[in-house]
């Protein structure tokens, strides 16, 4: 549980940058018709480590 912890005290910002541009480089990808699977992985990958370490922190505390 320490690991989410420090996750959403120091890593929150970063995995949110990463979830932002990830977003915007799918969007654009879509729209010129090229493939997305990397992008979308981190994304998905971003996303689900930012609501872990919310929902963890939220219990310890």
């Amino acid at each position: 549980m320490i690991v989410f912890l420090v996750i959403s005290l120091y890593l929150m910002p970063v995995l949110a940058i990463i979830f932002c541009v990830n977003l915007v480089i799918i969007i654009k990808k879509v729209k010129e018709g090229l493939p997305t699977t990397f992008n979308t992985f981190l994304l998905t990958a971003s996303f689900v480590l930012i609501v872990w370490s919310i929902a963890v922190t939220s219990f310890v505390n």
